[in-house]
């Protein structure tokens, strides 16, 4: 803290002697003493300084005592300061009135008693300290308003600003407070609510006002309470509910005593309908996976039942999970909100060993519901493959047309085959009739079919949960696609060295005895990503087969370590490109689940340099790995 200024005194006199003893007897720490020998001098030194006190002579030439005294009050500046006049002459009751009247406060006289002149100068000394540490103390009180206001304002501004609504209640559960959030959470005025009783505000349902109120008053009545939390549903000015989390708090004098309950409100009604929404679709989940699951298991136990051989078995179940594979993908694309009948058929359909020009498919646009667009996925596959084995795709004359249309809530579909071998009917029903009878019937349709000379003939009805799509009906032939899967697959990767990076065991499994199955040496599986830098570091192989992600981490170190070896790779992922490495879109993608057709071709491409490598696409592509 800084010194204080010196207390100043002016002492005013025409003689030297005087002024001289004056100063030895008041001189003291702290104070300041000013001479003057006329009353132009001391109107001079009264204009540049402050004094606590003047001590005027009354005898002087030119200008006596009383005189200054007058032009001394006659001035703002010098109205105010203390005057005390000293005499040698024996004063009158004239003269000391006219000495009061001038404006002194009291008189010395001549010879000066030292005690008298050291108490009455010790008034003004302190008088004069007090008045400095009373202007000090209101600087500084003054200072602290304007921080006091500064940090209201800006408690105001973040009051006003903030998204929460800020509301005060009184003992009595009276409102006393409501912020700027409060009027926009809940759309009433600060004027409309202030001043009213929480009952009578029709805030909140009436139901839990009570159990507010007796929660509020003990928490009041607690003295060691600080914070509260609670849950409670409180009504918009339109009428309209909101879940809200309080968060309250009691503020209360240094006795103890409560002076009010002030709550913020956050508005949590988003928040728990994304919580909800969030089981919803975990249970969604959960039945469609088990689902899926029961599905691919029946579809095991059912091809097995029906197959012949382990070879026989291995690429009709790979065929029909596939296909299976390839609806799901069409619906994750579609955030499963249905699938285009003719895009379906398109998907499906696409059998790269057959000329397009075999294959037409026709019928108005058509929205059919998940489940049976998966259940017509797999129809349609037994379809291609039965014309594919024994029907109208296994001769180079045969065709297929497949048209449709829809009759009130019923769909109806004919596949009709011509120009394939002769049509007599099976001795045994196999498994795809079956599926196919028993899957439009779960639907509450029908399947019906002839084995007319010319070729076979399905004609296939199901309900339709709502309205065809509107436009035009839509038909032509059915886009071609790579060529299916052989039996076997060829020893097409001899010599080749590959590093598998795969975090799933059992797709780890298939891909090893896919790529040894063609005659390939694998390194792995990499399993992390640290153990795949390992491998990528201190071993050669001729390409990579790398994993979307490994227990959730992103493999674009690993993609870069590959690059920067001169080691090309695809990644093997159910997720699309867009999920990937955006700096190696170059790289190739076999999409989960994969045919060992599709894996063998592009390792194969990748070990023999070529330049433009084909990812083969399955409907898995955009969905989880």
């Amino acid at each position: 803290m800084a010194s204080p200024e010196p207390v100043k005194f002016l002492l005013v006199d025409d003689v030297e002697e005087n002024l001289r003893a004056l100063e030895a007897l008041l001189r003291r720490d702290g104070l300041a003493l000013y001479k003057a020998r006329s009353g132009v001098e001391a109107l001079e030194l009264l204009l540049e300084h402050d004094f606590a006190l003047a001590l005027l002579d009354v005898q002087m030439p030119d200008m006596d005592g009383f005189e200054l005294a007058e032009m001394m009050r006659g001035t703002g500046r010098t109205r105010r300061v203390p005057i005390i006049f000293v005499t040698a002459a024996a004063t009158d009751e004239g003269r000391r009135f006219k000495g009061y009247e001038a404006g002194a406060v009291d008189f010395i006289y001549k010879p000066i008693d030292p005690l008298i002149l050291k108490s009455k100068a010790e008034v003004f000394f302190s008088i004069a300290r007090q008045h400095e540490q009373l202007a000090r103390q209101k600087d500084a009180l003054a200072h602290a308003a304007a921080e006091l206001s500064g940090a209201l304002d800006r408690l105001q501004a973040h009051t006003d600003n903030s998204p929460l609504a800020i509301v005060e209640f009184d003992p009595d559960m009276r409102l006393l407070g409501w912020s700027k959030g409060a009027e926009r959470m809940f759309g009433w005025t600060a004027p409309e609510m202030i001043g009213h009783p929480l009952a009578d505000l029709g805030w909140m349902p009436d139901s839990c006002i009570a159990d507010l109120v007796t929660l509020f008053s003990a928490s009041m009545a607690d003295i060691s309470h600080e914070r509260g939390h609670d849950t409670v549903r409180c009504r918009t000015r339109d009428g309209s509910m909101l879940d809200c989390e309080w968060y309250s708090s009691v503020l209360r004098r240094p006795d103890g005593t409560p002076v009010s309950l002030s709550v913020q409100i956050l508005d949590i009604t988003d928040r728990r309908r994304a919580e909800e929404t969030q089981l919803l679709l975990i249970g969604e989940l959960n039945h469609r996976v088990k689902n899926t699951l029961a599905s691919v298991q029946a579809i095991a136990t059912q091809t097995l039942r029906y197959t012949r051989n382990p070879d026989q078995f291995s690429a009709t179940f790979s065929g029909r999970i596939q296909a299976l594979a390839r609806a799901h993908g069409m619906l994750s694309d579609r955030t499963w909100q249905g699938a285009d009948l003719m895009d379906l058929v398109h998907d499906q359909l696409r059998l790269g060993t057959i000329d397009p020009a075999r294959l037409h498919a026709s019928g108005p646009r058509v929205q059919l519901q998940p489940q049976p667009a998966l259940r017509l996925a797999l129809i349609l596959h037994e379809l291609a493959t039965n014309a594919l084995k024994y029907g109208a795709f296994s001769r180079p004359t045969g065709r297929v047309v497949l048209d449709w249309s829809v009759e009130g809530e019923q769909l109806q579909l004919r596949w009709q085959e011509s120009g394939g071998p002769p049509v007599q009917a099976p001795l045994k029903r196999g498994f795809g009739s079956t599926l196919i009878d028993s899957s439009m019937k779960s639907d509450g349709g029908t399947a019906a079919v002839s084995f007319r000379s010319d070729g076979v003939v399905w004609d296939l009805a199901m309900k339709l949960d709502g309205p065809p799509a509107s436009g035009a009906e839509r038909g032509g032939r059915v886009p071609a696609a790579p060529a299916p899967a052989p039996e076997r697959v060829a020893q097409a990767l001899d010599g080749c060295r590959l590093l598998v990076v795969e975090d799933e065991a059992l797709v780890a499994l298939e891909l090893i005895a896919v790529l040894e199955d063609a005659g390939a040496t694998v390194c792995g599986p990499a399993r992390t990503v640290e153990e795949a830098l390992d491998m990528i570091e201190a071993e050669s192989f001729d390409a990579a087969l790398l994993d979307g992600n490994l227990h959730g981490k992103p493999v674009d170190a690993l993609a870069a370590a590959l690059t920067r070896r001169g080691i090309r790779f695809a990644f093997v992922s159910g997720y699309g490109r867009e999920s990937l490495p955006a700096a190696f879109a170059h790289a190739p993608i076999i999409a989960k689940p994969f045919t060992p057709h599709q894996l063998v071709e592009i390792a194969g491409s990748l070990t023999r340099r070529e330049e433009n490598v084909v990812a083969f696409p399955t409907a898995a592509a955009a969905g989880p790995r």
